[in-house]
């Protein structure tokens, strides 16, 4: 595989060699003088286009390690723009049939990721959040009078996507680590008043894995469904086997739980995140495909030219863009759901950069780890003696680093209560009721190469604050 950014992924001819040949082959089309646009006009637009894009942060640069973003991968952006020339809409077979079984084809590839059976029903969304409202709903389908439980340190979204279904929610408290607190879990079930519990293989605040092993057997017992939602962590059930270089399972203590996922009865993942897509493509999979039953409507005008399934006969949206499927087809032809190859060594150095980078705060008197990564995702703060002191200096050196002329780093706030700070770490003074610590997300293989300058600007500036 060439490199990311070598030139011949980033040709622009290869993209206009393609259009030129899909729109040769319909004959000539008339012009309109309504599309016109002058190139006075464009170059004046895209001039100032342009310049406020460069008011972006560096998302593609290891210096920035604040937040769930990067680029996607060139190969990626191939695929979406040269489908985006067509603008296939995957909702019906009618309007994009290659783009349509492209994505029936990823679909396979992702159950095959969580080892679902082949007859899993899913497929793409526009967003992770999209992808959780729809488990959900199936949720209540099959359990109206009953409500969803997630952790106190899921995704808001699960919160939210409750109140628009009209359900019941409640956050269950979690572990010293950040974990669902499955005592708590239990007491809830005991209501009777659950009917999905959402689990996390790793949360967006502190990358944690939910007990998702243990969870399962017990969600079982009340009978109540277990949705997954793996946004933001799923891929990383491909390094399930995997080995770091001692020889120790890569995920550590959480192999069993990303093991357990395919006992589910739905997942979410995010291919927009590490799966290297553009923002646009969540994804939804359920075990059971007798849920299709819930889907079952009438379009007066869309469904005509095929007797196979039309995507938007499985999905609660409507148009979408078929440019996202294209994009992950190829991405995935290119690189594959594997450990050892593709998507897996990606993942695997973003876990090595948070545990090299949690070894050197470790050894740090300036710089404490707020605990132990299960993933990618790094917490830490400035060694001092109250939460107050903590708070104050972590927000110091978020804004120092990220406004530095020469040498800016990125990295991003988190906000935790004194409890949860205490639990952690027991002799800090309580002068408030929460403080903000330093947040890291190290999703680029990248920053595998760039931990030594990460911690090594974090630590002068602490330093200096």
């Amino acid at each position: 595989m060439a490199h990311p950014l070598s030139p011949e992924l980033a040709d622009a001819p290869l993209i206009e060699a393609f259009d030129t040949s899909w729109t040769s082959r319909w004959g000539d089309r008339p012009e309109h003088p309504a599309l016109q646009v002058s190139e006075e006009t464009f170059e004046a637009a895209w001039s100032e286009y342009t310049e406020r894009l460069m008011g972006n942060y560096p998302f593609f640069h290891p210096r920035y390690a604040g937040q769930m973003l990067k680029p996607p991968h060139p190969v990626a952006v191939r695929g979406y723009e040269a489908a985006m020339r067509i603008n296939p809409n995957n909702h019906a077979l009618d309007g994009g049939p290659p783009t349509s079984h492209m994505e029936k084809e990823v679909m396979q590839m992702l159950a095959g990721l969580f080892d679902f059976p082949g007859d899993a029903l899913g497929h793409l969304t526009s967003s992770g959040t999209i992808a959780n409202l729809e488990a959900l709903w199936i949720g209540r389908c099959l359990h109206p009078d009953k409500g969803i439980a997630h952790s106190e340190e899921a995704h808001y979204t699960h919160g939210r996507m409750a109140e628009v279904l009209g359900m019941a929610h409640t956050s269950v408290p979690v572990d010293g680590h950040g974990r669902l607190d499955l005592d708590a879990l239990e007491r809830l079930l005991q209501t009777g008043t659950i009917g999905t519990v959402v689990a996390t293989p790793g949360t967006t605040g502190l990358g944690v894995v939910d007990p998702i092993a243990e969870l399962i057997p017990l969600a079982r017992r009340y009978g109540a469904r277990v949705h997954i939602d793996g946004a933001y962590g799923g891929f990383f059930r491909l390094l399930l086997d995997a080995q770091d270089e001692a020889g120790k399972p890569m995920l550590g203590d959480a192999a069993k739980d990303f093991e357990a996922i395919h006992e589910a009865d739905s997942v979410v993942v995010d291919p927009h995140k590490h799966g290297l897509q553009p923002y646009g493509c969540g994804a939804v999979l359920f075990r059971d495909p007798s849920v299709g039953r819930f889907y079952k409507h009438d379009s007066p005008y869309t469904y005509f030219t095929s007797a196979d399934l039309h995507l938007g006969e499985i999905s609660l949206e409507c148009s979408r863009a078929g440019a996202a499927a294209g994009a992950l087809w190829l991405t995935l032809r290119c690189l594959p759901l594997a450990a050892d190859a593709g998507l897996g060594p990606i993942l695997a150095a973003g876990i090595r950069a948070a545990r090299d980078w949690s070894g050197r705060i470790d050894a740090s008197d300036r710089v404490t780890l707020y605990q132990q990564p299960d993933l990618d995702i790094v917490t830490f703060f400035p060694t001092d003696t109250s939460l107050s002191a903590i708070d104050r200096r972590s927000s110091d050196v978020f804004d120092t680093l990220m406004n530095d002329p020469n040498d800016p780093i990125f990295l991003s706030l988190f906000r935790q209560t004194a409890v949860a700070f205490t639990r952690r770490h027991a002799g800090l003074r309580v002068d408030q009721d929460h403080a903000r610590l330093l947040r890291s997300v190290l999703m680029k293989p990248e920053h595998e190469r760039y931990v030594t300058h990460l911690h090594r600007r974090t630590v002068e500036t602490i330093g200096k604050v």
